[in-house]
């Protein structure tokens, strides 16, 4: 990689906003056929995930407000870390197994400011070779901060009730996984703990999803019913789902459809988790749960 700071720079100016609605949509999509569009509030933000891996060292993420308003985003990388639910809190002191990807990472720029319906795209570089870097993987966050807009100076608050109020400013916010997998993956899923709770509507099916091995799992998860008879039924999917290292387990609870000609009370439920939903490298595990 050469001269990394001026490339950054020059990328972006490549890359100026795009307004008009139909217009965003059409870059964002084209750019990122696969992905998913993540938003939130009025932020759009896309790719949902950045993956560094092999000789690939730059990325480029779209940062749009849909929005009335102007806004003010302000854009950082935090470490997160992933608990058993699939929830995420913020990690205030260095984790042993968790190795972060912000030493390695530049990007640019740190603040946007975008009209309605005005896009911006967030380059990212590594700035450091794999090869001189110790295997395994690197996660942080980047995350992207909808500012509040501040009362102009000389302008007051008309609150005509002389009572005292409190009021409520949201602060919008997306994160999304920036990962560096430097070396061979060795890592493996496998699906355990299958249960189905009937005393609730919708029934839900409770699983453990495993990982061992030295890298994050990432993929979608496909439920099927399989009739006595032999008749498939698709009753519940989820696409997207990840345990992040250093974790091992991940507990999840699917709704299972209620409204197919299904019986929960016989036959059985296979469940597979198809891996590598970012990757060419798509592997299946399955398990099953007999119905009575």
């Amino acid at each position: 990689m050469k001269n990394n700071r001026s490339t950054i720079a020059d990328s972006h100016a490549q890359f100026p906003k795009y307004t008009g609605l139909v217009c965003l949509l059409t870059i964002l999509i084209s750019l990122f056929p696969k992905a998913e569009l993540f938003a939130q509030g009025s932020m759009l933000l896309t790719p949902k995930r950045v993956i560094f891996e092999g000789t690939k060292n730059s990325e480029s993420i779209n940062l749009a407000n849909l929005g009335k308003d102007t806004a003010l985003y302000m854009i950082s990388l935090v470490e997160y870390k992933m608990k058993e639910d699939g929830g995420f809190e913020e990690i205030t002191q260095k984790e042993a197994g968790q190795f972060s990807a912000v030493p390695y990472i530049r990007f640019f720029p740190r603040t946007v400011t975008l009209a309605p319906n005005e896009a911006q795209v967030i380059r990212m570089q590594l700035n450091k070779k794999p090869g001189q870097m110790a295997s395994g993987e690197y996660r942080s966050h980047l995350y992207v901060r909808a500012v509040p807009k501040a009362i102009p100076l000389g302008e007051k608050e008309t609150n005509e009730s002389s009572t005292i109020g409190v009021k409520l400013v949201p602060v919008f916010g997306v994160s999304i996984p920036v990962i560096i997998r430097v070396g061979e993956s060795r890592t493996a899923a496998s699906i355990t703990g299958l249960s189905i709770t009937t005393t609730k509507d919708p029934n839900n099916l409770n699983l453990m999803l495993n990982r061992s091995g030295n890298m994050s799992i990432y993929g979608d998860i496909y439920v099927k019913h399989i009739s006595p008879t032999g008749k498939s039924t698709v009753v519940a999917v989820v696409k997207g789902l990840a345990v992040y290292a250093p974790n091992t387990i991940r507990y999840v609870t699917l709704p299972l459809n209620k409204t197919l000609d299904v019986n929960y009370h016989n036959g059985k439920l296979v469940t597979q988790f198809i891996n590598g939903s970012d990757s060419k490298d798509k592997k299946i595990v399955e398990s099953e749960l007999a119905l009575y």
